[in-house]
């Protein structure tokens, strides 16, 4: 495992479109109808990273709320499964279904969408106002495997309130996600 942040970009990119599978369901789900109606959160995870592992029950509750609100959800897992097989198309399910997740789970096997998204950790988290801008890069909250911090999704909280308030999120204060990298195929 090698501790990996954020790649520091500059903010304000329209988000990269896609269509991936959602392991969920199995359906092809595209961009433009996940990210429609409001603000989004896109978070590049997998099954298998000690920090994803560590805060997924507090990210399940967090989607389940923030949907209630009109937040947009998405999951997507881009790591090589061939060298990865826990993060593969079937555990994703299994994860989602034990989980519960109410958002989409989906599988970037080509690792494009990860590199259209200068994604770089798992947890690797963007959020996006309603017109598709990126406001945010950074940390669900300081806590990490490592440390006594309580999980509770602050950082991301506070983006996500100002957002659905109609107020800008500042640029300035966000500390990156850090996390595993992601498993890139050779």
């Amino acid at each position: 495992m090698a501790l990996t942040p954020t790649t520091s970009i500059p903010l304000g990119f329209q988000a990269p479109p896609f269509t991936l599978p959602d392991a969920r369901t199995g359906d092809a789900l595209n961009s433009g109808e996940l990210m429609q109606g409001g603000p989004s959160v896109v978070v590049f995870m997998c099954n298998h990273c000690p920090f994803v592992v560590h805060l997924v029950d507090s990210l399940v509750d967090f989607a389940a709320e923030y949907q209630a609100r009109g937040l947009n959800f998405i999951a997507i897992s881009s790591n090589d499964v061939e060298n990865y097989p826990q993060d593969g198309f079937e555990q994703m399910r299994e994860l989602a279904t034990e989980k519960d997740f109410t958002f989409p789970y989906l599988y970037d096997e080509s690792q494009d969408v990860a590199r259209s998204y200068d994604a770089a950790c798992t947890p690797d988290f963007s959020v996006f106002d309603a017109n598709g801008k990126c406001v945010y890069r950074g940390q669900y909250d300081g806590s990490r495997p490592s440390n006594d911090i309580p999980v509770n999704g602050e950082d991301l909280r506070r983006v996500c309130d100002a957002l659905l308030a109609g107020e800008s999120v500042p640029a300035e204060g966000q500390v990156p996600s850090i996390g595993c990298n992601i498993k890139w195929k050779s």
